[in-house]
């Protein structure tokens, strides 16, 4: 068995009204699932569209006090462990952190198992979590039984900047928290990783100044940003394409990018809510 994933984000939000929102049906249904139970230590169950595998509850309590909660998942034919934790930071902020185990790597770059989409999946659901205490729109989350991958957000900021924080490589490892350089030209590389570690290298294919950029991944996908003015503000719209099945890992990770860049654009002092 692998080591477990974690990931773990900063919430603007005392450890107790978190760990409600880790625990209560209705405020899970907000921010993580179309449809959750919740009876500790009985029952803790959610499923729907937006959850790998989510036909019906498949989950099984194992464990909760006042700072973990821990469930069986059947994930992909094995019985996967999840495990949430809260931890105040200070009196107004908690670190949420979610473990889950029989996480591959290289499953994931190669999306050959639902297990895959575990890390970028729970990216997407902690930064919707954080954006539901911040009181703002929460990021669309990705519908596991579509192949139709597009999302649509409104941005407070102008559509030249937005653009131009989406073709600088500086701004964009900044705010997608990984290296990432662009050649912001038609035919220029995007290379995603770093260059001594056998990086992605995709090519731009499109690429309109303030309106339009395309990447394509090879045999893979293509991604395309399109955006447009809207009452002073930037409609992003954020499409995968070009697959022969749908990419779920990457399109929740491109997601849980979308909610940073908006973050990047509208929080004053922004800083990432992801914690090493």
């Amino acid at each position: 068995m692998s080591e477990p994933m974690t990931v773990r984000a900063r919430v603007e939000a005392p450890v107790k009204e978190v760990r409600h929102a880790l625990t209560d049906a209705a405020a899970l249904r907000l921010w993580l699932a179309e449809h959750a139970e919740v009876d500790l230590p009985e029952r803790y169950a959610f499923w729907g569209r937006t959850t790998p595998e989510g036909d019906a509850p498949h989950q099984r309590p194992l464990h909760a006090d006042d700072t973990t909660v821990r469930f069986s998942w059947p994930l992909g034919g094995v019985d996967t462990t999840v495990e949430f934790g809260v931890e105040e930071e200070s009196p107004s902020s908690t670190i949420v952190s979610v473990s889950q185990t029989h996480f591959d790597f290289q499953e994931a770059l190669a999306e050959s198992n639902i297990r895959g989409v575990i890390q970028t999946y729970w990216c997407l659901m902690l930064a919707n979590l954080a954006e539901h205490f911040a009181g703002r729109p929460l990021t669309p989350k990705a519908d596991f039984t579509s192949s139709d991958l597009r999302a649509e957000v409104l941005i407070a900021a102008s559509r030249e900047r937005v653009f131009d924080s989406l073709i600088d490589s500086e701004s964009v490892t900044r705010w997608f928290g990984y290296p990432i350089r662009i050649e912001p030209r038609v035919g220029g590389d995007y290379v995603m990783g770093d260059p001594s570690d056998d990086p992605h290298v995709a090519k731009v294919v499109e690429l309109e100044p303030g309106r339009r950029l395309s990447v394509d991944w090879g045999s893979v996908e293509v991604t395309t940003w399109e955006l447009e003015e809207s009452e002073g503000r930037t409609r992003l719209t954020m499409v995968q394409s070009g697959f022969e099945r749908p990419p779920y890992g990457a399109w929740c990770g491109n997601l849980s990018g979308l909610a940073e860049l908006r973050r990047f654009h509208e929080v004053a002092d922004w800083s990432p809510i992801w914690v090493s």
